[in-house]
């Protein structure tokens, strides 16, 4: 039984034991780049854990390769994808010495979004035991399967006895009625299916697909941070990414279609040059915040003239500013947006985290603070050993908190509905097979 049905379930991750050694593979496939890292994950000792992670991951394998086949974080070409993928695998492969069966994957595009639901069980016994608390798990999580959506995560975000709420742990506890909140992060299964498809075609299993605004925020964030409150901005090529954890928990997740090959794109228009012209233009000397010098600072811009020859053209700063300056707001001021229609409009001292390419160009923490208030920072991916020099900043959030995401994937729920197939795609249909519903990884 190779198809989706209705009620999309992506593949689960077997939890890892906080015992042993793994060795993992994860595909970062964004619109812009693909990743692909080969890590050693080795138990953490008591005193270098970041808050939340089991294991130390030190990269023994990486390959990069320009994204083909993708816009705004979806795949448009399935071939091109294909290609990519296949380079940036081989690549870290030969750099690992070791052969990649399965990977975790992200997934951007899709129209990720949020739903929250409740669910109360009655106590049989008068105490919480753990039958109870996987009733209400499974009673929460019946809900979230809705035809035409894939569930990337169902994360328990608090539970409640007798009404009181903020329990931790409910397990032993006396009382009449137990509660769930459940936060559900799906896309639409035609997004999900499409990234597991272009995998499964490099003849590769996927192991889990996970949201990139929550891959990001396990990446980048500190230990308080995601207690006290954060927005994760993951601001990519084709996509600008958010999360919203709060008490410890991812609370929101969303994307829009708009990223820095947009503002490259103005660039390119705005100043009548190629693209990669453009790209390089932005990156030296692109900048969302006007200065003094701007007007003297000049810039020599590839002009192409009627035989195809490029011709420089000399031009004031302050002209690459004006057409960058408004792009960026207009990013920033969506995902201000969108905040307040979720309900998290600008709360007293918030924290915002920018990640993500093309959160790199000057000025843009002063714009962000000006528009989405707060204190802001840029985020780097922590705690991971053996990267080079290039991976460290934060283009490459979302690639290292995958390999993140299986140290906490134990607190995921998920309810097989009787008679629900698995989300398959391959020609054998490996999820659909019987007793695989939590699927080995190692």
């Amino acid at each position: 039984m190779n198809h989706v049905t209705s009620q999309g379930l992506t593949p689960r991750m077997r939890p890892l034991s906080s015992r042993k050694s793994a060795t993992l593979s994860i595909l970062d496939i964004g619109t812009s780049k693909v990743v692909c890292l080969i890590a050693e994950l080795n138990p953490a000792e008591a005193n270098e854990r970041l808050r939340g992670r089991t294991h130390v991951a030190r990269i023994i394998g990486i390959g990069h390769q320009r994204s083909l086949g993708l816009k705004g974080g979806a795949i448009i070409d399935l071939e091109s994808a294909e290609k990519a993928i296949r380079a940036a695998v081989d690549a870290a492969e030969r750099m690992a010495k070791v052969e990649v069966q399965s990977v975790i994957v992200n997934l951007t595009g899709g129209r990720l979004a949020s739903q929250h639901y409740a669910a109360s069980v009655d106590l049989r016994a008068g105490s919480v035991g753990d039958g109870d608390v996987k009733r209400v798990l499974a009673h929460a999580a019946t809900h979230a399967l809705r035809p035409g959506k894939a569930v990337l995560h169902a994360l328990p975000t608090g539970y409640a006895l007798d009404g009181v709420p903020g329990v931790l742990d409910p397990r032993g506890l006396i009382g009449g009625k137990l509660s769930v909140d459940m936060h559900v992060v799906a896309s639409e299964v035609s997004a999900a299916r499409n990234v597991m498809l272009a995998v499964e075609r490099c003849h590769l299993e996927v192991e889990a697909v996970v949201a990139t605004p929550y891959a990001s925020g396990l990446s980048v964030l500190v230990d308080d941070e995601a207690e006290m409150g954060v927005v994760v901005v993951d601001m990519g090529g084709g996509t600008t990414s958010l999360g919203v954890f709060s008490g410890g928990h991812l609370m929101h997740a969303d994307a829009i279609a708009v990223g820095g090959n947009h503002i490259t794109m103005d660039v390119a228009r705005g100043l009548s040059t190629r693209v990669a012209a453009a790209e390089r233009l932005k990156t030296l000397h692109g900048s969302c915040i006007a200065s003094a010098s701007d007007e003297r600072d000049m810039i020599s811009v590839p002009q192409v003239d009627d035989d195809e020859r490029d011709t420089p053209n000399h031009l004031p700063k302050s002209q690459l500013v004006r057409i960058i300056k408004p792009r960026v707001e207009e990013i920033l001021e969506l995902v201000r947006d969108r905040l307040t229609q979720a309900g998290f409009s600008a709360q007293a001292g918030r924290r915002v985290v920018l990640t993500g390419g093309a959160c790199q160009l000057t000025g843009l923490p002063e714009v962000a603070r000006r528009i989405l208030g707060g204190q802001v920072r840029t985020g780097r991916p922590l705690g991971i050993k053996g990267l080079p020099e290039a991976g460290k900043g934060p283009a490459f959030a979302a690639a290292v908190g995958l390999l993140v995401y299986p140290q906490v994937a134990h607190v995921e729920h998920f309810e097989p509905r009787a008679g629900t197939a698995y989300f398959a795609t391959g020609s054998d249909g490996y999820f659909s097979r019987v007793g695989r519903w939590l699927k080995e990884s190692f």
